[in-house]
């Protein structure tokens, strides 16, 4: 977890982080025989690590978050990557007129270039079960005075292995609360309580990666089947207190 006292590391700080994650990857790729001839790109933008491409199998694509992940200055693993020659189904949640990835499905409850359906994001998704692959809510979750539902219906609407990814700032900065349309203010503690402690019954989550640069925190997360084991100690300490 950041520190309060800690600054957003500048512009110029980023890019050089995002250089050397760049050549990290290229390093990895070379020497890890699982990559030889892999389909799928990385690009790093602010620390923020996106995946174009496709895979072979959704194995490889595990894989290739798994490691990207790893590597020291990542904050969060983005991606639309086609498995098997089937194209990924991504919905932007509240996307107003700016997309993740040009092709995603933009959800917003008011319409704008870009909307592709209006719906209300504290009321139910208008997507059927098991349906997407990948969702955005960037910017989202502080908006809404409880976005529990709405995280419900992300777990609902996702396939399994789907993947939702939550960008939103972090209580300590400014940023969190000059808006005066939050509501809401989140931590990576946040995360850890959407994924470990709700009610029995509750849909479950497990954590790919969680994170803070000391202006927004990140957080990839993967529906957990009701019977399927918890996250072990060990990888939860990668990210949570």
């Amino acid at each position: 977890m950041v520190a309060l006292s800690q600054s957003p590391p500048s512009a110029e700080r980023l890019r050089a982080v995002d250089g050397f994650l760049a050549e990290a990857w290229v390093e990895q790729v070379a020497y890890d025989a699982r990559l030889r001839d892999l389909g799928v790109q990385v690009r790093f933008d602010r620390g923020v690590a996106h995946l174009t491409g496709e895979a072979v199998d959704a194995g490889q694509l595990r894989l290739v978050r798994e490691l990207v992940g790893r590597l020291a200055g990542v904050y969060g693993v983005w991606g639309r990557v086609g498995v098997a020659g089937r194209a990924p189904v991504v919905v932007d949640l509240g996307c107003g007129g700016t997309k993740q990835y040009p092709g995603n499905l933009g959800l917003d409850i008011f319409p704008a270039p870009g909307v592709d359906a209006v719906a209300d994001l504290s009321g139910s998704l208008p997507l059927a079960d098991d349906s997407v692959d990948v969702l955005f809510a960037v910017h989202i979750l502080e908006h809404l005075i409880d976005f529990l539902p709405l995280v419900d219906e992300c777990h609902r609407v996702l396939r399994p292995g789907g993947v939702l990814h939550v960008m939103s700032p972090w209580w300590g900065h400014v940023n969190a609360v000059a808006d005066p349309t939050h509501v809401r203010l989140l931590d990576v503690q946040t995360i850890k309580g959407i994924c470990l402690q709700r009610p029995p019954g509750s849909p479950r989550w497990y954590p790919l990666h969680a994170g803070c640069d000391g202006a927004s925190i990140f957080a990839d997360l993967t529906p957990l089947a009701p019977d399927a084991d918890p996250p072990s100690p060990t990888h939860l300490a990668r990210f949570f207190s």
